[in-house]
């Protein structure tokens, strides 16, 4: 009998519970850890980055991706789930910018993705996303971080981690964040928190951080705010690691 329940996409076990989320959670418990830090003027999102072998070249691979200029986001669990949810969400928000020639709003690209998500805990033929995603956005809100899971929930989060060393990672977060916070002691919170749990030696080659903060540009009727995401150079991560340590 539970087996028939385990195998199957669509169908609640006895207990209320779908058993492939619980698999597909699994598998983002198994993944590296990524932090996400909530400041008063910005966000910072950072990860491990891993290579399997010293022998791979991972100048290419991509942890941290740039969704439109004024969001970005990563995740913890199956890399190629992570391609796919990468690439419906620039679609997604080229297809918003089409239509209002603006940026998406964060909240508004979250739940695209999240429904995305939550699709294919139902559908035949397909299993959930092994992933969870910390995604960062500035609009005219302010600063905004959400956590989305492999069930198409979401919620927003002032600091949160995911992956294999969440519940240490979140344990020195509480510890660490204030509300008060800015980009800068963000951007060394994250690397402690990562530090705490980091196997091996911690260097620019091994870790991955983007961050999103408001840029002000001057137009012909004032002064405006201009959301930027981007990712840190490895000199930049350098240099914050030279500072820390």
């Amino acid at each position: 009998m539970a087996d028939r329940y385990s195998f199957s996409l669509t169908t609640f076990s006895p207990s209320g519970k779908l058993v492939q989320i619980e698999y597909a959670l699994n598998a983002v418990n198994s993944g590296v850890t990524s932090i996400g830090i909530k400041a008063t003027n910005g966000i910072v999102i950072a990860t491990e980055k891993k290579a399997v072998s010293t022998l791979i070249d991972d100048s290419s691979l991509e942890k941290v991706a740039i969704i439109c200029s004024n969001i970005g986001m990563v995740y913890s669990g199956m890399g190629p789930d992570y391609r796919v949810l990468v690439n419906k969400a620039r679609k997604a928000a080229q297809a918003y910018k089409r239509v209002y020639m603006e940026e998406p709003p964060t909240a508004i690209l979250v739940k695209e993705i999240a429904s995305v998500m939550q699709e294919f805990t139902q559908s035949g033929g397909v299993r959930p996303f092994g992933v969870s995603l910390l995604i960062a956005g500035f609009d005219e809100s302010g600063p905004m971080l959400y956590q989305v899971d492999p069930s198409g929930s979401y919620w927003p989060w002032k600091a949160t981690a995911i992956g294999k060393n969440m519940v240490n990672a979140k344990t020195f977060l509480e510890k660490r964040y204030n509300e008060d916070i800015e980009l800068e002691d963000a951007v060394h919170t994250a690397i402690l928190t990562l530090k705490e749990g980091f196997e091996g030696q911690m260097t620019e080659n091994t870790i991955e951080i983007g961050v999103i903060t408001g840029i002000v540009a001057t137009k012909d009727d004032g002064s405006v705010v201009l959301p930027e995401f981007r990712k840190l150079s490895p000199s930049e991560v350098k240099d914050y690691l030279a500072n820390i340590a």
